[in-house]
This record gives C-alpha cells, structure tokens and sequence, in this order.
C-alpha cells in the first residue's frame, strides 16, 4: 500500500479539484486524508481503489458511504495487527 498525494488522487479518479475532493469527503463519499507531515496529506492507495471499484461495480451513494465509514474503521485495526505481531 503506498500513500497518493491529491495530483495522484485526481488522476485516479476522475476529479479534476480539491474542491471536488473535498466536497465528496463532507458528503461522505471519499475517506478523509492522512496526514504524512506537518502540512502534508495523502491516502492510502487500497482506499482510493476501493472506492473507485464501488463506483464502476455502480454502487449508490449509499453504499458507496457504508464503504467509506468500513475503511475508515479499518485503519485502526490494521496498526492493531501490525502492533501485535
């Protein structure tokens, strides 16, 4: 998994601003970026391919917000798995 910066971010999905970013992370229909330095963000590549697979399968917003809020949970427990191992 690597982390994509918004250029990247942009040229996977179709987006062609921050604005619309932005926009579809308050209506819940993109994760919101981590951050990677003290004025930088990024997200995790597997997310950004998540949801753009949700979008060509035709999934509704809906559903496309369930996916949002599983992979905003997942984060966590993946530092949980890596912590124990």
């Amino acid at each position: 998994m690597s982390i994509l910066r918004m250029p990247a971010v942009k040229a996977e999905t179709g987006h062609r601003s921050h604005a619309s970013i932005y926009n579809a992370i308050k209506a819940g229909l993109f994760t919101k970026p981590v951050q990677i330095g003290q004025r930088s963000v990024g997200w995790p590549s597997n997310e950004v391919e998540a949801i753009n697979a949700a979008r060509i399968s035709g999934q509704s917003e809906d559903e496309i917000r369930e996916l949002v809020n599983l992979l905003h949970s997942q984060r966590g427990k993946k530092l949980a798995v890596l912590l124990a191992a």
